[in-house]
């Protein structure tokens, strides 16, 4: 039989057609499998400040629909009482004392690993959006969003409210509207832009609200006419974020971009300790919990949270596994498959297994520590507006000392042996506290927070033992965390 060498040629040249077309598909479908990462967080927000974890007053419909459609935490932990340290762990999966940031105004270490700067190792694209207080937000200095992996930011150096002035890529300019919608706006942009050239994005979005001073809108503070107009401005902008977060996850579906999206909203600590004792009774910003912004009761660092990614999440899931900050870096590389070269010392911990409904523990203790360092003022207006009258358009980074990190920590070798201020250490249910009062020597409590979660019977006396293997685990945590602080986790 007489083969006719023309239709080989034509049926190798479909064949490698075909082949580089497959190839081109398969390259198509691994870009667009990789999810799209947006981590948002608000200012002062208390765990019982939302609906579904069941406020009587305030109206958080978007959150809450969050909530029922997504994985919803029950036990989900700020790193520190107070917002530049859970900031720091937030970006690291580290607590924020390894590095030097004690408190609020505190900034980075510019030799900490960012998960910015992880997940470009994955083709990611990546933006900041809001509130900063990591340091300065003037582009050349070392711990500005700009130098901690962000590619495009539109970023406060602390709380701010409505019509915002913000530093974008180091340029000052004013942002129009109520705050929280303004900001999600900013992301937006950035996110269709990454959309247009179908790269997959990290987007942090960190609200600045319900921080004081509060200023709802007038739309946002009808919604509470009955209350009085200090908590109409308050209850007004939890609203406000609110409505921003449900403005957000409409334009993803708009986009097409809500399936394959994980979207992940918490809050940095618990709400500022009330003024008056009426306040508190009204406000419920606990939920019931003891304590508040500032220390390590769970009023000051349990904080709402949820995940939503229809993707990988297909029906909804409540979970009491201990999770906090600390888990967003190392779940956020387990999921994008991000490498590091040189790891750092992580807190946190992946719950990818958690999402994929394969964790029902946390696999090892969490650990908090106050240590008592003063925090350090940032007036965000004033700071970029001072930075405005001083930059050009062709410099915007003024002459003069380059705004740095705070570098007194690497200075310091800090004693293992002097460990002050308030610790905790959450293992399962049970929870050590370490308190300092004007005794010579600390004072410990233990609860069981699934029986107590108001924190209201002391354990210690009754199981002597569980609180001297929990003591020991802490104080070995914390020896750790010094030798981070001394540098140990930045030698070659």
């Amino acid at each position: 039989m007489r083969f006719d060498i023309r239709i080989l040629v034509f049926v190798l040249s479909c064949c490698c057609g075909c082949g580089c077309f497959s190839s081109a598909l398969n390259a198509e479908q691994a870009q667009s499998s990789r999810p799209n990462i947006i981590l948002c967080m608000t200012d002062d927000q208390g765990w019982g400040e939302t609906g579904f974890n069941g406020h009587p007053i305030l109206k958080t419909p978007h959150l809450d629909d969050m909530a029922a459609s997504g994985l919803r935490f029950d036990r989900f932990y700020a790193a520190a009482p107070v917002c530049s340290p859970t900031r720091g762990s937030f970006l690291t999966g580290r607590h924020p004392n390894r590095f030097g940031c004690f408190s609020w105004g505190h900034t980075l270490r510019p030799q900490e690993v960012t998960v910015a700067e992880a997940v470009k190792s994955a083709g990611y694209t990546t933006g900041h959006f809001g509130k900063w207080h990591l340091g300065s937000v003037q582009a050349n200095s070392p711990v500005s969003p700009g130098n901690s992996g962000f590619d495009e930011w539109v970023s406060s150096p602390n709380f701010y409210e409505n019509d915002p002035w913000m530093s974008h890529n180091g340029v000052v300019t004013q942002l129009k509207g109520e705050s929280s919608q303004a900001t999600v706006d900013a992301a937006l942009q950035f996110i269709k832009q990454a959309d247009t050239k179908k790269q997959p994005f990290l987007a942090v979005i960190w609200f600045g609200n319900p921080h004081t001073p509060h200023e709802a809108l007038p739309e946002l503070k009808a919604q509470y006419q009955n209350q009085s107009k200090a908590f109409q401005n308050y209850f007004g902008e939890i609203t406000g974020v609110d409505h921003a977060m449900g403005h957000l996850r409409r334009q993803l579906r708009d986009l097409g971009l809500a399936e394959n999206t994980l979207l992940w909203f918490t809050s940095d600590n618990g709400p500022r300790p009330p003024q008056f004792k009426e306040e508190a009774a009204r406000s419920q910003a606990t939920g019931g919990l003891a304590g508040w912004k500032g220390n390590l009761w769970e009023g000051g660092i349990r904080v709402p949270s949820m995940i939503e990614w229809p993707a990988r999440i297909k029906k909804p899931e409540i979970t009491n596994v201990p999770c906090g900050t600390i888990d967003i870096y190392p779940t956020v590389l387990a999921i994008t498959g991000a490498k590091v070269s040189h790891q750092p010392d992580l807190d946190g911990v992946s719950l990818l297994p958690l999402i994929d409904g394969q964790m029902a523990t946390r696999p090892h203790p969490m650990g908090f520590w106050t240590y008592p360092e003063k925090g350090h003022p940032k007036r965000s207006t004033e700071i970029l507006l001072d930075l405005k009258s001083r930059q050009t358009p062709e410099q915007p980074n003024p002459e003069g000392p380059v705004p740095d990190a705070d570098v007194a920590s690497l200075a310091t070798q800090y004693s293992k042996d002097d460990l002050p201020g308030a610790a905790a250490w959450i293992d399962g249910d049970f929870k050590l506290i370490k308190s300092i009062s004007k005794k010579e020597q600390p004072e410990y409590a233990l609860y069981n927070l699934a029986l107590d979660r108001s924190e209201q019977h002391d354990l210690a006396g009754d199981d002597p033992e569980r609180v001297q293997k929990m003591k020991t685990e802490l104080l070995d945590w914390q020896k750790s965390v010094v030798d981070s602080l001394n540098g140990k986790d930045y030698a070659d």
